[in-house]
């Protein structure tokens, strides 16, 4: 079973990423499972840089084969903020339900149509000596009424789901599982460590 490091110490995400990786044989570690703790400086400009920065730099400490995401919510009313900052948003430590309820805020007599936003993520795999490989998955929404749900996690409970008639936190955590832009981005990289690993 070949061990692979995902850049990351949120356990939410872990256990999302696990759910969606399932049936491929591989040993998944946090940067805490693998005993890594580094702080490494996200500065890139986009989704795919940060992500590149991140598997990159581990994958540059361990020799390991490493995946890491950059994720987050563009929110059109807001000029696709916060973008590439969802995580450091209104600050670092700044709990999500504050974040939720300043968007909502933000966005309180904004009509339907103006309300859209999007889910992106981008997964990078890099093997050492190995050029890095990307694959991203986009899922497109608007920004609810109010917050919802308590599955999930992040801008879940704001992030509403037209054809579902729900907001990704009010979701059955299978159903999320198989249409989120993580699922979407870790289905392309699962076909690339299918090929690539022995």
């Amino acid at each position: 079973m070949k061990r692979i490091i995902f850049a990351t110490n949120n356990e939410g995400k872990m256990a999302e990423i696990r759910d969606i990786l399932k049936g491929v044989d591989i040993e998944l570690l946090s940067l805490k499972d693998a005993g890594i703790d580094i702080d490494i400086n996200e500065n890139g400009t986009t989704f795919e840089e940060n992500a590149i920065i991140k598997s990159e730099t581990v994958c540059k400490l361990t020799g390991e084969i490493v995946l890491a995401d950059d994720s987050g919510l563009e929110v059109d009313y807001l000029d696709k903020a916060p973008g590439i900052y969802s995580a450091r948003f209104l600050g670092e430590d700044t709990p999500y339900s504050e974040k939720n309820s300043y968007i909502i805020e933000r966005l309180k007599n904004v009509p339907d149509d103006k309300r859209s936003a999007r889910f992106v993520c981008v997964i990078a795999c890099s093997f050492p000596g190995v050029k890095t490989i990307t694959r991203s998955g986009i899922v497109e929404g608007y920004i609810a009424k109010k917050i919802s749900g308590s599955n999930g996690f992040g801008y879940d409970p704001i992030f509403y789901l037209p054809e579902y008639n729900c907001t990704t936190a009010e979701m059955p955590t299978e159903q999320k599982n198989q249409i989120s832009h993580r699922a979407k981005a870790l289905e392309a990289i699962k076909e690339v460590l299918i090929g690539l690993l022995p």
